[in-house]
């Protein structure tokens, strides 16, 4: 079984990047959110344009490769001078529980500690089965967040963080 690589993203990787949102996110969403909100937020998040700009001036981009093929996505950025936030972590859903998930997270972990973080920090959807993945992996939930994203949507989300 060959192992799970992590490298950085590129522009180049935008529509690889889309696809596994466009994999993922029905699966992981679509017991929590409308329809409509779903399309919305995927077209907010990950249209080109918006990743494009993510990868440029705000996110630092991770994929997971296996067997040559990208099966999974993190991003993160600063958001203090010690305080990091991990804004993504997806991996496609018939690669999930295989680890992947873990590599990426303990990965970004690792790079934020080594910029001078003491802290990450994530939301997440506090109906989102990955709360407990991300207790497992040392965070806490700290407050609860709802964040209008638009056309009457909410997102609401936990802040969990961990201390690195």
């Amino acid at each position: 079984m060959s192992p799970i690589t992590i490298r950085f993203a590129t522009i180049e990787d935008v529509s690889t990047i889309q696809q596994i949102a466009f994999s993922t996110w029905p699966v992981a969403y679509s017991a929590i959110l409308a329809k409509e909100q779903l399309e919305y937020m995927l077209e907010m998040f990950y249209s080109k344009d918006s990743l494009i700009n993510q990868l440029l001036h705000e996110h630092t981009f991770l994929l997971a490769i296996k067997n040559d093929t990208c099966i999974g996505f993190a991003s993160f950025n600063l958001i203090d001078n010690q305080t990091y936030k991990l804004q993504k972590l997806y991996v496609l859903p018939s690669t999930q529980k295989t680890g992947a998930g873990k590599i990426l997270l303990e990965e970004v972990c690792k790079m934020v500690k080594n910029l001078g973080a003491i802290k990450l920090q994530l939301n997440v959807n506090r109906h989102n089965a990955a709360i407990e993945f991300y207790k497992r992996m040392g965070f806490e939930i700290i407050k609860e967040d709802d964040i209008n994203i638009g056309r009457n949507y909410f997102m609401n989300d936990y802040v969990m963080e961990k201390k690195i």
